[in-house]
């Protein structure tokens, strides 16, 4: 279970909805609120919205980064602005990932899971991954780019006209193939094959 640090003056959503993945969620309504907070506790990752009052999301994100503590954290920005060139300058600034509002949940927690990988990696002694995998059938490949697209399974089960136990078979195949206990996992795998 990973600790995340949601800062964001409009937090509801994402309070509510990340516990139901195992995330602990803590909250702090802007970049004052949330220094002061990574002074006495330690997260995972922070998710960090742009534009908030008192302290705003690149002005937080440069005290994270000059923080001797703190400067190694995981940060995805989460913003309302679609530019190119403010997502390169947060990238630059030393945010980890970058998300656009309104944004799809699974692409979401498919970002947090790549991102807290990347970090858990790069704290742990160099591996190498010897990954040997039964290729899926043409129809778990078909359930698995509509589990990537944030489909339910009965979203699924409407799309293929197929009966939504038939979606559950062939994703217990797909986890059982690729190795992996969720559909966050099975879609980051695929995506790395």
């Amino acid at each position: 279970m990973a600790n995340v640090l949601l800062v964001d003056d409009n937090s509801k959503y994402l309070k509510d909805a990340l516990p139901f993945y195992g995330y602990e969620v803590e909250t702090a309504g802007d970049g004052v609120q949330a220094l002061k907070i990574l002074e006495k506790k330690v997260f995972d990752i922070v998710l960090l919205d742009v534009m908030m009052p008192n302290m705003d999301g690149w002005q937080t994100l440069k005290a994270i980064r000059s923080n001797e503590d703190t400067k190694h954290l995981p940060v995805i920005m989460l913003t309302a602005v679609n530019e190119d060139q403010k997502m390169v300058t947060g990238l630059k600034n030393g945010a980890d990932d970058y998300i656009v509002k309104p944004f799809i949940l699974p692409n979401l927690l498919a970002r947090i899971e790549a991102v807290l990988r990347r970090s858990s990696y790069q704290s742990e002694p160099v591996r190498t991954k010897n990954i040997s995998l039964t290729p899926l059938t043409a129809k778990e490949k078909e359930v698995l780019e509509l589990v990537s697209q944030g489909c339910s399974n009965k979203e699924i089960a409407d799309k293929m006209y197929v009966r939504e136990v038939t979606v559950k078979t062939h994703l217990n195949s797909i986890f059982k193939k690729l190795k992996v206990t969720n559909r966050t996992q099975a879609v980051l795998l695929a995506k790395q094959i």
